[in-house]
């Protein structure tokens, strides 16, 4: 029996509408939720009992909305959080972020991977597990890129500082001849039209945001609660000024929402 309860779906910030755009490719039936924590953003630079408090927060109150399933759509949120909400809710399906290690380390044909992410996500004991899993016979190198998401946040997705920033964070990786580049942050899918400018042609771009879609369509449908449609209007909800999320929405969900304030 199709259920029509919607999916909750929650980031920092804005970055976590990528990944809502492949769940919508996916999975256009289903009536979606999201909230951006953007008052509090970056996550990457809170400490984890933060990270943690914010994120049992917004997931009571989307399990609260009758949410029948929860996207962490986050990598640093789901490193410090997502455990701990499975634990509290063991019957809801939580679906949670981690950089693509393993599909970049098939992709790649020179065995040279970079990793464009936050500080955070970049020294988490997860993303070091991850490599120790998947990237065997890889050399995968790293790139912290500080001040990147905040470019996304602000709607600058083609600006001259977000061209300096992301130049700056490519030339290493480039200059190594890595092939493949993991987009390790919500944020950075936004950014494709940009790199597609700076890497060349050959080089494959990787991100998660198409997989958690699939994980997700795969837990609901194990349940039996997947959507049969039409699905409902998308409902966005921030934790900063609603107008300011509204001045950069049209860029990032073109299909267009109301905001509110999560408060």
């Amino acid at each position: 029996m199709a259920d029509e309860a919607p999916i909750g779906v929650f980031d920092s910030g804005v970055g976590g509408l990528s990944v809502l755009a492949e769940i919508r490719q996916l999975l256009p039936a289903e009536t979606l939720h999201y909230v951006a924590d953007c008052g509090h953003i970056p996550y990457g630079e809170k400490t984890p009992a933060f990270i943690r408090e914010r994120c049992q927060l917004i997931a009571a109150r989307l399990h609260a909305q009758g949410a029948k399933a929860l996207v962490v759509a986050c990598n640093t949120a789901t490193v410090a959080a997502v455990a701990d909400l499975r634990e509290r809710y063991p019957q809801w399906p939580i679906v949670g972020m981690e950089p693509a290690v393993k599909p970049a380390a098939a992709a790649t044909r020179n065995g040279r991977v970079g990793v464009l992410a936050t500080t955070g996500t970049l020294q988490s004991a997860k993303f070091a597990a991850l490599l120790d899993r998947f990237a065997l016979g890889v050399q995968v190198l790293t790139q912290p890129c500080p001040g990147l998401v905040e470019q996304v946040e602000r709607g600058d997705l083609h600006g001259p500082e977000t061209r300096r920033l992301l130049q700056g964070f490519l030339e290493p990786l480039l200059a190594a001849e890595c092939d493949t580049l993991i987009l390790g942050c919500t944020h950075y899918p936004f950014l494709r039209p940009l790199l597609a400018e700076l890497v060349p042609p050959e080089v494959i771009l990787v991100d998660t945001g198409a997989a958690v879609a699939r994980r997700l369509q795969s837990l609901l449908a194990v349940a039996g609660r997947l959507a049969s449609g039409p699905a409902g209007p998308t409902r966005i909800w921030t934790s900063g000024p609603p107008t300011e999320l509204s001045a950069v929405l049209p860029q990032l969900w073109p299909a267009g929402a109301e905001v509110k304030a999560f408060v």
